[in-house]
């Protein structure tokens, strides 16, 4: 998410379900206008003999009556017909089309501040609180009273789409054998009481919330928890962890589902995990030292079957993981939110904990409460087979993760700041520029761009591998010596000017991967032939994003992080705070051509080098602007 585009939310403010008609529709660019920046996109990432081929194969599909007119008059009448046009089509393509597993690959987490529980008291009160302030915040969307967000930055105070929020506690993804679905839940007349499941041991249990129309407080809340910890702790009952079947492929895992559920067991205990408003993952302690980057990896995957990766159920939106070691967080299944939606809640649950405590002492019992029910599970030897599998692959993607979490605390966004920069596109540079320190080239790269200022928004990419970001990163490395600070000071902002411009097109909804996205789903839509320009080894390599990163700025120093989109790719996400930048990096480590630890010293050396550029050029320009002045104050002053 680029700064441009960091959310406020205001109070006093219309709420979203009375004014959202009022967003507009989400634009369809014009065909001349992205054709003409995807080559200007490309033209560097690929040789001359390349170029040469994709552009009259662009020229073929965007002629004056051909099959890029006919499908962009399609898409005109699509955004006549509905909301938002590219929704469908982006989600699928986006996430539910994935097949590779969601632990990784796809479920970004965030890491809370550190908690110090001293005993299992201690965990049960966070836990209580916590939960507490996820019925209050349920309560805020189910009555509209969330607060609009705004757009911060240039083009600030638009209105942004708020409908994200709604799926934050009421979906699930469900998998399928080639595509999965989002399945949101809609109230009825008469709804179940409402339940959360917690994981403990891998074992799942439900605990109801909600109790004659009343919300539990955290006294009950504390006492529920208290039971269930005493029931997981039965080893005599306790089952295989179903959970892991969850981090699988999607087709392994659709396959796997129907398996279990040819049990009428199994189908109720899968009813109610996906029917519930969150996980709640209590856990064991990890055993690894508690580094940053330590509890990052237990967010993203839990450790391994050994450790907590059973404890979960990664369909869900919103899984709470709460460890005996004060390692807590929360990671979330990404197609129905984006990253700033689920900060907002988080930063929302946190201010409603520091401000509870004096609450869990009052609060009364809404009556004789029933213990947590157990869910069960009827495992076949071939379900004990397929968890064996599942156990099998996972701990394989938990060895090939590399991650770093670097806390740059030599400067942060204030001082980009003063120089007149958007922190977010300088930092963007300074990923291209370690990009091409590291590995001698420039390679396409993805960042998100909200486009919420739009009805139904979700994002679209921001292609921060400019051309102008490429000279920029020869003059610091290639021609370190030789170009003079002046000049590289002209590329850095002509880079930096670049990336603004292409920040604004994307969160105005003017951006090509949308659009282009659009025009070949719109082909298949059709049943047409795949039109040529999708085919193209060019367009398969802009869509192989082997830089894949991701602005996520909070007021609270929590860690945000996933894993790489390819194989040979890097995670990058950060978080920019007043005098530091969080950043995580991430790599496989069977890619013998990437390392997280050296992209992450490489990057730290680069934001050196260009706070150093612009400290020094910057003074000697006032020192210039100085003396300017001065002989200008003595001539005025011999003319007197």
């Amino acid at each position: 998410m680029p700064f441009l585009e960091e959310p406020k939310q205001e109070q006093g403010k219309p709420k979203e379900h009375k004014d959202s008609y009022v967003l507009p529709k989400l634009p369809v660019p014009a065909l001349q206008k992205t054709t003409d920046m995807y080559l200007k996109c490309m033209k560097h990432l690929v040789t001359e003999e390349e170029f040469k081929r994709t552009k009259a194969i662009v020229e073929k599909f965007r002629a004056p009556g051909g099959t890029g007119e006919f499908l962009q008059q399609k898409l005109l009448e699509k955004r006549e017909k509905m909301q938002n046009w590219v929704y469908d089509y982006w989600v699928e393509d986006m996430y539910l089309n994935n097949r590779l597993p969601l632990p990784v690959n796809s479920s970004p987490a965030i890491v809370f501040p550190r908690q110090n529980f001293h005993d299992q008291n201690d965990l049960l009160r966070f836990s209580a609180l916590l939960i507490s302030g996820v019925l209050d915040y349920k309560a805020l969307l189910d009555a509209h009273a969330l607060p609009i967000d705004y757009a911060r930055g240039q083009l600030a105070g638009t209105p942004l789409c708020m409908k994200q929020y709604y799926r934050l506690f009421s979906s699930f993804r469900l998998p399928g054998h080639k595509k999965d679905t989002l399945v949101a839940q809609k109230n009825t007349v008469m709804p179940e009481p409402e339940h959360i499941i917690i994981a403990c041991k891998n074992q799942f249990f439900v605990l109801d919330v909600v109790i004659n129309f009343q919300c539990l407080g955290e006294r009950d809340l504390f006492t529920q928890l208290e039971k269930i910890l005493k029931m997981a702790e039965n080893e005599e009952e306790r089952l295989p962890p179903i959970g892991l079947l969850t981090s699988d492929g999607r087709t392994e895992w659709a396959e796997s589902r129907a398996v279990i559920m040819k049990d009428s067991t199994n189908r109720d205990s899968l009813d109610m995990i996906e029917r519930c408003l969150c996980l709640v993952c209590l856990d064991d302690p990890s055993g690894n030292e508690l580094t940053d980057t330590n509890r990052a990896l237990q967010m993203l995957h839990g450790g391994g079957y050994d450790k907590n990766s059973g404890n979960r159920w990664y369909d869900k939106p919103m899984q709470f993981v709460i460890g005996m070691d004060g390692t807590c967080g929360v990671v979330c299944e990404h197609s129905p939110f984006e990253g700033i939606v689920l900060v907002q809640c988080i930063e929302h649950l946190l201010k409603y904990m520091e401000g509870s405590p004096s609450k869990f002492v009052r609060a009364a019992s809404v009556c004789e409460l029933s213990a947590p029910r157990k869910l069960r599970w009827k495992c076949t030897p071939e379900v004990q087979g397929l968890l064996a599998s599942s156990a099998d692959k996972l701990q394989r993607l938990v060895r090939n993760l590399d991650l770093n979490v670097k806390k740059f605390t030599i400067y942060g966004k204030e001082f980009i700041k003063k120089q007149r920069m958007s922190p977010d596109a300088y930092i963007q540079v300074a990923l291209q520029l370690a990009f091409y320190r590291c590995h001698g080239k420039q390679v396409p790269t993805y960042e998100s761009a909200s486009i919420r200022r739009f009805l139904e928004g979700r994002v679209d990419n921001i292609r921060s591998a400019t051309y102008e970001a490429l000279v920029f990163a020869k003059a610091m490395t290639d021609g370190k010596s030789t170009v003079p600070d002046s000049e590289k000071m002209r590329r850095l902002w002509d880079a930096i000017n670049a990336q603004t411009n292409y920040t604004i097109l994307s969160i105005t909804g003017m951006a090509i991967d949308n659009h282009l996205l659009g025009l070949r789903e719109m082909a298949h839509e059709l049943k047409m032939e795949t039109p040529e320009i999708f085919t193209d080894e060019t367009f398969l390599i802009s869509n192989r994003f082997i830089l894949s990163t991701s602005q996520v700025p909070t007021t609270v120093d929590m860690i945000c992080c996933y894993g790489p989109v390819v194989p040979n790719g890097y995670g990058a996400c950060y978080n920019p705070q007043s005098d530091h930048i969080i950043f995580c990096i991430s790599n496989f480590r069977d890619c013998k051509e990437t390392c997280s630890t050296v992209f992450a010293k490489i990057l730290e050396e680069c934001l050196v080098e260009m706070r150093d550029l612009c400290s020094k050029y910057n003074m000697a320009a006032k020192t210039a602007d100085k003396k300017e002045g001065a002989v200008k104050h003595v001539k005025n002053g011999s003319k007197s």
